[in-house]
């Protein structure tokens, strides 16, 4: 679980048969509402995949997930799989 220390409240009135069409109970309601936007907030590459996740309450795999489920292309450079490729190399064999 992750933790946002300084939060922002905001209220969002919408009918309530978005309910149904939504298929979200009440109670789930703020947390559909956090998750979606932090996925079209990362689709738009205004969040990072870590904020985003923050966001949405999720650890970095699950909002990874997540982001597969919504078909959300990963913000992957050429520089990011270089880091990476040199974190492996830098990482013994067992």
């Amino acid at each position: 679980m992750v933790i946002i220390m300084d939060m922002v409240k905001a209220e969002v009135k919408l009918p309530e048969s978005f309910l149904t069409t939504l298929k979200v109970r009440k109670e789930e309601l703020d947390l559909f509402i956090r998750r979606s936007l932090a996925v079209e907030l990362y689709r738009d590459g205004q969040l990072s995949l870590g904020k985003a996740a923050e966001l949405a309450g999720l650890d970095r795999w699950e909002m990874l997930q997540l982001l597969n489920e919504k078909e959300v292309p990963l913000h992957y450079t050429a520089s990011d799989a270089e880091k990476d490729l040199k974190t492996l190399k830098e990482v013994p064999n067992p």
